[in-house]
């Protein structure tokens, strides 16, 4: 039997590959009338609050963004943005080739499978077109929760819609938004996916500090569900 009964994924840089912002986002600061590098250091700089949902729909948040800048886009404008920063989102999304096999994997052992990520509006509304949607069996988002890894909420949501207690999940992630940390304090079993072209990925809040498990691929994850160690134990 898996020494595991879920396993539970980050997705940016776990299940797609490293993430980086393409040209749809200037596109976007474009239609807003907003200085392409003042949009994107707001972005950065708000990006807690933004994937948090504190400010409102897509179009909401847009104009906030705006506002910092001291642009005043109309609404014709900020609905033609919202688009624009969809298909920008969407075109930086990438899975990882491993990515499907791996959850296939999983599901053959038994072993339920769910994503938690940090995110804004854009992720639930294209995940059910990606190869992975009918994979997941719990998918937690934190625009739609209202808090951000690595606070606890998140992971134990997944946990109760799973009807599993934490100490049967494992959590896997890049270790952005100190989210290994994070998982271990709500109670799970953690390891950071290290993999190498990670170097170039858009990442905030590193859990830098990670001592624990560390994984090269994701198919690596297969056979760490079968490990039997004490929760919580780095190897």
């Amino acid at each position: 039997m898996p020494r595991f009964r879920a396993v539970l994924f980050d997705f940016f840089g776990t299940l797609t590959r490293p993430v980086q912002r393409g040209k749809g986002h200037l596109s976007t600061a474009e239609l807003l009338g907003c200085p392409p590098d003042t949009f994107l250091e707001v972005l950065d700089r708000s990006f807690y609050e933004r994937a948090s949902g504190r400010f409102g729909s897509v179009e909401a948040t847009l104009r906030w963004v705006c506002e910092q800048a001291g642009v005043h886009p109309p609404a014709e404008a900020l609905r033609a943005a919202a688009a624009a920063r969809h298909r920008a989102v969407r075109a930086d999304t990438r899975l990882r080739d491993e990515a499907v096999p791996t959850l296939r994997a999983l599901r053959r052992q038994g072993v339920r499978t769910g994503v938690i990520s940090d995110c804004t509006h854009e992720l639930p509304a294209f995940l059910p077109e990606l190869a992975i949607a009918p994979l997941l069996d719990v998918r937690v988002f934190s625009v739609q929760v209202g808090r951000c890894k690595p606070d606890a909420t998140l992971y134990l949501a997944a946990c109760a819609r799973l009807g599993l207690p934490p100490r049967d999940c494992l959590y896997v992630g890049d270790g952005g938004s100190q989210e290994l940390t994070g998982a271990q304090r709500a109670g799970l079993s953690a390891a950071r996916l290290a993999s190498p072209d990670l170097a170039d990925h858009l990442v905030f809040n590193l859990d830098v500090d990670w001592a624990g498990r560390t994984l090269r691929s994701l198919t690596e994850v297969v056979d760490l569900v079968e490990a039997v160690a004490p929760v919580g134990t780095p190897s």
